[in-house]
């Protein structure tokens, strides 16, 4: 009788109890220790990709066990913020030596579920307001959108906009970027349409919170085999589009894809051009977040990769300089100019 008290006192207390391990959630100690990465190990003389010139990289670890997992990214100056599938953010200031300074460790407050499994907490895509600091956030699963405070103190409000409602669950909002304007772009993982090679974008009018209906369904054209992992806005307006593929036994190929912003309508379908594949004997990962930044007159591209808690990975930052063509003076779309 004693046990079974005790069973149903854990059934009425512990949050979404299933006898499952609680999800990791980082600790108050925030540490976190950086070491030197080459493009092609072994060969630093490598310093070009495709259309990107190697500027260098790191890999992140910690002791701490939550440590990893990044599906999201943000990059202000040297201040990154780094967004985990389990609900976990990691904050940081990188040197041009790539050492790490102020981490700090926090877990989301509030989220789609009580944040006892993954399955609660599947944050995939983040987008950040530059004039105040609040945070938007994609979770998989759930389908549903999250907006934080600039400190992830508070929850400020979400919503399950009804366009992605019947997305699958494992690949839901994977990229998700906000625009100048006020508006939101957001890329399904595995939705498709109309065809299947294709999936599916959504173009809000404003916060996807506030205003869930309004604007419209887009179609991204995606090479065989790939799917969207991060988007992000050039400085000129483009958006540039990480597309990753898994293949048995264990190995990921990943391409940057560059697209012309200014076809973004109702119904239209986008092609892109593919600026880059990372791939043997190039370093390649899980990689699925991307940042655009500018250093005087460069674009700087940053791409961050999704450890997946395994040995077999690595949580890995990399800094590379655009080198593709410059586009004419008025190919981007003053509305589409990137805050991410």
């Amino acid at each position: 009788m004693r046990i079974l008290f005790v069973v149903l006192i854990a059934l009425v207390f512990v949050p979404a109890w299933s006898g499952a391990p609680r999800l990791p959630l980082l600790g108050a100690r925030a540490v976190i220790h950086s070491s030197p990465v080459a493009l092609v190990a072994g060969q630093p003389e490598v310093t070009r990709i495709g259309q990107l010139e190697w500027l260098g990289g790191v890999s992140l670890t910690s002791p701490d066990p939550a440590f990893g997992g990044f599906s999201a990214m943000h990059v202000a100056g040297d201040r990154f913020t780094l967004l985990s599938d389990g609900g976990n953010v990691v904050r940081f200031r990188m040197g041009r030596d790539g050492r790490i300074a102020d981490p700090q460790f926090i877990n989301l407050p509030d989220g789609p579920g009580a944040g006892w499994e993954k399955f609660d907490r599947d944050s995939e895509s983040l987008a950040v307001d530059p004039a105040t600091g609040d945070h938007w956030v994609g979770f998989e699963n759930s389908n549903q959108i999250w907006r934080y405070d600039a400190a992830f103190t508070r929850a400020l409000g979400h919503a399950v906009p009804p366009a992605m409602q019947h997305w699958p669950e494992n690949g839901g909002a994977e990229s998700m970027i906000r625009l100048a304007s006020g508006g939101f772009i957001v890329i399904g993982e595995m939705a498709r349409w109309p065809k299947r090679r294709n999936r599916v974008a959504l173009r809000f009018d404003g916060d996807p919170i506030a205003t869930p209906n309004r604007g419209f369904r887009f179609g991204l054209v995606v090479p065989p085999g790939f799917a969207p992992s991060d988007a992000t806005l050039l400085p000129d307006g483009r958006m540039l589009v990480l597309l990753r593929r898994f293949a048995l036994p264990y190995s990921f190929t990943v391409k940057l894809m560059l697209v012309d912003s200014r076809r973004i309508a109702p119904g239209a379908m986008l092609e892109g051009t593919e600026i880059a594949t990372f791939a043997a004997p190039y370093i390649h990962d899980n990689f699925e977040a991307v940042a655009a930044t500018r250093e005087g007159d460069d674009t700087i591209l940053w791409i961050a990769s999704d450890d997946n808690q395994s040995i077999l990975q690595r949580s890995l930052l990399l800094k590379f300089r655009l080198i593709e063509p410059a586009p004419p003076s008025d190919a981007g779309d003053r509305g589409l100019t990137p805050t991410r």
